[in-house]
């Protein structure tokens, strides 16, 4: 099967960044100088044990010990140690998508195409992606803007398959008088993470969430990333039941714009907190489709 690749990047043939070309030295310090109080907001979910997951995509988050302070000691003494140093270490297995985390460039395709003309047949291994993982993804500290869209309906929540629009976008725009700009994190609060870890039947049976044409609204005004107090940033069920995961094809494929969900805005939309610093540092695994964040914004 042969595609016709959308038109490369506007930063060059081998870039793997997508808009985190856009985070430039002023730009974070403009972010940075706008911190006042230094009030710090925790945007992550703790991971644990029944996190929700969709199955069968997403492994279960798992941790067992590795080594246990009594073998630390037992193997130290062996060697002649005499002050008894134990050590704890621990295994854990899980899909780098489970709770608070940022997608990767290379997490989806439209077909065969991957951002910026990449082949999937080429990129795709047993070991990882060999282009676009996350470790092309660079420290993220720039401006964030606070959506929240959750009281629109009349209640303190969207339901399941509620279309967040560009009007509703632009309806929390004005309502937080704060412009979508170049490099800028948008998070966008629909208050259904009230669920996570406390119905999370109802958190998976679907959310909602921004359509395609909301998205192409934040990614024309050149936003790095696109975040949501959901499973997947978009609504779901759909708006088309033949087009799935049309935000996550434009978002990771067309315009090289990150993803961030499952996260936690109460305390922000709760202290009308709609301008902010956000530090957003993913860690740099090889290969990796996505990778869990420890999201912080400061005032």
């Amino acid at each position: 099967m042969t595609l016709k690749f959308h038109d490369h990047s506007r930063w060059g043939s081998a870039d793997q960044a997508g808009a985190a070309n856009l985070l430039t030295a002023e730009k974070r310090l403009q972010a940075i100088r706008g911190i006042e109080t230094g009030r710090l907001f925790d945007l992550s979910h703790v991971i644990e044990t029944g996190a929700p997951r969709y199955e069968p995509y997403m492994g279960p988050y798992v941790i067992s010990s590795w080594a246990t302070w009594r073998d630390g000691i037992r193997r130290r003494r062996a060697l002649g140690a005499t002050n008894d140093a134990g050590t704890n270490l621990e295994r854990i297995e899980m899909t780098t998508h489970v709770g608070t985390h940022i997608d990767a460039l290379g997490h989806f395709t439209i077909g065969e195409e991957m951002y910026n003309g990449n082949n999937a047949d080429e990129v795709v291994t047993d070991y990882g992606l060999e282009k676009l993982g996350i470790e092309n993804a660079p420290p993220m500290i720039t401006r964030g803007i606070c959506l929240d869209v959750s009281a629109f309906d009349g209640d303190a929540f969207l339901e399941v398959g509620r279309v967040v629009t560009r009007g509703d976008l632009e309806r929390a725009v004005e309502n937080a008088r704060a412009m979508p700009e170049p490099g800028d994190v948008v998070v966008i609060n629909t208050g259904w993470g009230r669920f996570y870890m406390t119905d999370n039947e109802r958190y998976l049976s679907g959310e909602p969430g921004i359509d395609e044409e909301a998205a192409r609204w934040l990614t024309e005004r050149g936003v790095l990333a696109i975040g949501c107090d959901n499973m997947g940033v978009e609504v779901r069920p759909g708006v088309d039941e033949r087009i799935l995961m049309p935000v996550h094809q434009h978002c990771l494929v067309e315009t090289g714009v990150y993803l961030v969900e499952n996260l936690v805005l109460d305390a922000l939309v709760r202290e009308r907190v709609t301008s902010f610093c956000i530090f957003l540092l993913a860690v740099k695994f090889k290969g990796a489709t996505g990778c869990p964040v420890r999201a912080v914004a400061m005032v």
